[in-house]
């Protein structure tokens, strides 16, 4: 299926490893113009070194903390300067601390939704001028699995991934006439470095190991294995795509099966 995406001009947030990087290799491929943008700038320039190997493209780079609104316009500006106005954004964040409420202080919940809600919402602001000028754009938000099935020891992520899919319904209906689709990819447990610290750390709290976790997950899934980045950046790559057009206000769960829930 050619998903029409040659010269499209895709800011993908997030993208220095894990699910953003398998986003920004798989629209690479598809023969989007890509930026990408992390934190670390040393890891950025190594994920855009990996990704020219592989589909011969030469992704922008400059640094992005999602925390921060000043990043976030310096890193729309200089997207725009060196690519174009944007026409898919997918947008991510590293994950909040895991932990229950009672582990939780303020100071974490502010940080933590100024990383998840805040700005995605500042980053799709940025974004959606260029698309309503140009009359055609794909928001995609990453978030997760929990925002279905709310996932024991998750509480930032459960409470704020969850605010981000409300956002992003509501801006969904607001886009929609102006050719612009708003969509959320919720992966299931995905193996990445994320994953992995997600395991270390219950397993210390819990007083097991690492492979007992993993056995615990596996159990709950019903495909009986984790999923890869490449497979939830095929969903995020369709929703890009021209094909996906009718398709918006969607949260398109990629968990193989966890979720136990009609809707």
């Amino acid at each position: 299926m050619d998903l029409g995406l040659k010269n499209r001009v895709a800011w993908v947030a997030g993208s220095s490893k894990g699910i953003g990087y398998a986003v920004a290799e798989t629209l690479a491929r598809e023969g989007a113009r890509v930026a990408l943008g992390g934190r670390d700038g040393s890891r950025l320039a190594e994920a855009a070194g990996r990704i020219g190997e592989a589909t011969g493209a030469e992704p922008f780079t400059h640094e992005l903390d999602m925390a921060s609104g000043e990043s976030i316009a310096a890193w729309a500006s200089a997207c725009r300067a060196e690519l174009g106005a944007a026409e898919i954004l997918f947008v991510n964040s590293g994950g909040p601390p895991a932990g229950t409420h009672g582990d939780l202080d303020g100071a974490t919940w502010r940080a933590a939704a100024d990383l998840i809600l805040h700005g995605a919402v500042s980053l799709s602001r940025e974004a959606m001028a260029d698309m309503k000028a140009a009359g055609w754009g794909r928001l995609i938000f990453l978030t997760s699995v929990s925002v279905r099935q709310p996932i024991d020891g998750l509480m930032l992520s459960n409470a704020l991934r969850a605010g981000v899919q409300g956002y992003m319904r509501t801006l969904a209906t607001e886009l929609a006439p102006l050719g612009i689709t708003a969509n959320c990819v919720a992966p299931g447990y995905t193996r990445t470095e994320r994953l992995g610290e997600l395991a270390e750390k219950q397993a210390a709290l819990r007083g097991i190991s690492e492979g007992d976790i993993e056995a615990a997950w596996l159990g709950d899934i019903p495909a009986g294995r984790l999923a890869e980045p490449g497979e939830i950046a095929a969903a995020a790559a369709f929703l890009a795509g021209e094909p996906a057009a009718y398709i918006t206000g969607q949260m398109i769960t990629v968990d193989g099966g966890y979720a136990r829930s009609l809707f």
